[in-house]
């Protein structure tokens, strides 16, 4: 295949990829694909891509044999992607994995070695949403602390390090692993400056540290602090590749050259080398360039849409203290009846809270497809009807 037939289509759409999938569809598509890259969503990390949408986009991107198609997992444009993101994260390799559980699992495996009890965020994904696979497939030892917050401080981890080496059988933590955002705690960020001492503890003590930043990206625009300077604080690094970048499916997972090199042997063991990975990742590499760019122009809309919706008195918003990509939106009347007539304005809200009301709304590149007086006129007139 001609690599550099896909570099410059790639390219072209990478320079906008908000504007460049406005113009995707065929023209020749005809009426079936007249609604295609319209429609607004507040529930998504990312677009929120139709089948249709993606399928589109992959095809387009592949026209004239535009993709370098991987072999196993390896090479293609799954190499390209991974030296893409091990550079923009400042990490010196990296490796596709197919799914973000996988991706923190091999990581904690491999950097515990011997000793395996690893401290985590009691609220976070791996330790809540992975099946115990951690335990049950590697004998980790996780130990949940920080329950109903997103930080765990140097004062924590100490004690756990004093109470290991205590026991009628010293034990050694062998890694801290950390989310942020975190999911679990509506994609609050844990505290930059404590996440700066947990670091210099840990390596003082030869402990090893892992991110889970499937969410990373988010991150600069509200802490002020780069995905490298975040990224140094740990020895390697995941970041989902559908929920920023509208990929299929699929994670990277970075680190230094010593910790990638070799590391798809395990992740075929566990049966994540995928014969062709390329059309799970190949729509994501329209968007990696350009996400923090759109991304902070999302949340500027977004400042501007909820300045307007205050003008009306059925709508009330609220933001979390350290929050990233969600705020809450409440609006008088029956929620429900108010989120499908939104939807018939090509407005896609989330369920709202059972008990509640509230909307969890996130924050995404969607949202450039149109502009805040056109959102806020579509989100009253819902709220009329």
């Amino acid at each position: 295949m001609d690599r550099r037939r896909f570099i410059a289509v790639s390219g072209l759409t990478a320079v906008s990829p908000v504007l460049a999938q406005a113009t995707a569809a065929p023209a020749a598509a005809g009426d079936a694909d007249a609604d295609l890259f319209k429609h607004i969503n507040f529930y998504d990390d990312g677009l929120g891509l139709s089948s249709r949408e993606y399928a589109v986009l992959l095809e387009r991107m592949s026209a004239g044999a535009g993709i370098e198609a991987d072999n196993y997992s390896n090479g293609g444009i799954v190499a390209e992607l991974e030296a893409r993101f091990a550079k923009k994260l400042g990490k010196q390799a990296a490796m596709f994995v197919p799914t973000g559980t996988l991706a923190n699992h091999i990581a904690l495996r491999k950097l515990a070695g011997a000793d395996r009890r690893v401290l985590v965020q009691a609220e976070s994904h791996f330790y809540n949403d992975s099946g115990d696979c951690g335990e049950i497939l590697s004998g980790l030892n996780l130990v949940p602390l920080a329950p109903g917050r997103s930080t765990i401080t140097v004062d924590e981890a100490r004690d756990w390090v004093g109470r290991s080496a205590g026991g009628r059988v010293p034990m050694k933590i062998g890694v801290v692993s950390i989310e942020s955002p975190v999911r679990r705690r509506d994609h609050e960020m844990a505290d930059y400056d404590e996440l700066v001492r947990l670091s210099a503890y840990a390596r003082g003590e030869g402990i090893r540290l892992h991110l889970d930043g499937a969410r990373l990206f988010n991150l600069p625009y509200h802490s002020g602090r780069s995905l490298q300077e975040h990224a140094a604080l740990f020895d390697t690094v995941f970041v989902s590749l559908w929920k920023h970048f509208n990929g299929m499916s699929g994670a990277i997972l970075a680190g230094d050259s010593a910790f990638i090199d070799g590391l798809y042997h395990t992740r075929r063991m566990f049966g994540g080398s995928l014969p062709q990975a390329w059309p799970a990742v190949a729509v994501a590499a329209q968007y990696v360039d350009r996400y923090e760019t759109d991304y902070a122009q999302a949340w500027q809309l977004t400042d501007r849409l909820l300045a307007l919706l205050a003008q009306d008195r059925r709508f009330k918003s609220r933001k979390l203290p350290a929050g990233t990509s969600r705020y809450f939106l409440a609006v008088s009347g029956d929620p429900q009846a108010f989120r499908e007539r939104a939807k018939q304005r090509g407005l896609l809200l989330p369920r709202p809270h059972p008990q509640t009301g509230e909307f969890a709304m996130q924050v995404n590149p969607s949202l450039l497809r149109s502009n805040a007086e056109a959102i806020a006129q579509g989100l009253i007139e819902a709220a009329k009807a």
